[in-house]
Order: structure tokens, then C-alpha cells, then sequence
């Protein structure tokens, strides 16, 4: 193998395995005048998550054109705030009753780029079973 050069292209369901932390979307509406500490207290609960945890909370405003995102990093929250100039932010549909929805890595960075994820159809992909896939690689190492 000498000479040769491997190149990993990236995916989507490698970005989506190498995020560790949830992503969690609330349904409704927020008031874009909270601040930190309000909308820790939201995500705690309308999302029922931990805010100083390893989570991700989206908050996106009423005319759909301004989301917020909270996290805690190590020793206090970040909040990143977007404004768009024209358009509103194309969200996943979330059932009725729900209060919040858990996205992807993937998902939020479609969000974020304008893509809109409501016309998005994911289709089902074929995937060993993690049994065998241990099996081939032992054979291809020994």
C-alpha cells in the first residue's frame, strides 16, 4: 500500500454518528426576546431535556424567519442567533401532539442552508447487520 493515498469522502450519515450531542427542535413558536436563562428554562420544559446537558435546543420565531440555538459549553450557555433578510426557515413537519423533535446533524445544516426538509423524503437503505460486519473485518485483518 505504499504510494497509494486513501481519501474518505464525507457523508451525511457520517456527520449525523460523529455529532455526539442530541439536537432537539421545539414545535412551537418562541418568543425571540428570551434570553439565556428563559429559554434554558423552555427547553427544560416544553423539550423535557436537560439544558445543561449534551444538547443542542432550536428555537425558531413565529414568522419562521429567526431560530435560536442554546448550548451549554462547559462552564456556560452559547446562544446563536440568525436573522433572515428574506424568506422563513423550511422546518421538518412534527406531529400534532409533539412537543419537540429531535434532528440530525445533517438536518440542521440543511435548515441552515435553506434547504427545506419538508419536501425531503429519506429512503430506507440496505444495512448489515453489525454481527456480520464484525465478521467480514476480522477476515479482511487476519
Amino acid at each position: 500500500m505504499a504510494g497509494r493515498i486513501m481519501i474518505g469522502l464525507p457523508s451525511l450519515r457520517a456527520l449525523d454518528t460523529a455529532q455526539s450531542m442530541r439536537i432537539w427542535l421545539a414545535a412551537e413558536a418562541t418568543d425571540m426576546r428570551r434570553g439565556f436563562d428563559r429559554l434554558a428554562e423552555h427547553a427544560r420544559a416544553v423539550i423535557g431535556a436537560d439544558p445543561l446537558g449534551n444538547n443542542l435546543f432550536v428555537f425558531r420565531s413565529r414568522r419562521g424567519d429567526r431560530l435560536k440555538i442554546l448550548v451549554w459549553d462547559r462552564d456556560g450557555y452559547v446562544l446563536w442567533y440568525k436573522r433572515l433578510e428574506v424568506g422563513v426557515f423550511k422546518l421538518p413537519r412534527i406531529e400534532a401532539n409533539a412537543g419537540s423533535v429531535e434532528l440530525r446533524a445533517s438536518e440542521l445544516a440543511m435548515i441552515l442552508d435553506g434547504i427545506d426538509l419538508s419536501r425531503l423524503k429519506r429512503l430506507p437503505r440496505y444495512e448489515r447487520p453489525a454481527e456480520s460486519r464484525t465478521k467480514s473485518h476480522e477476515k479482511v485483518v487476519a
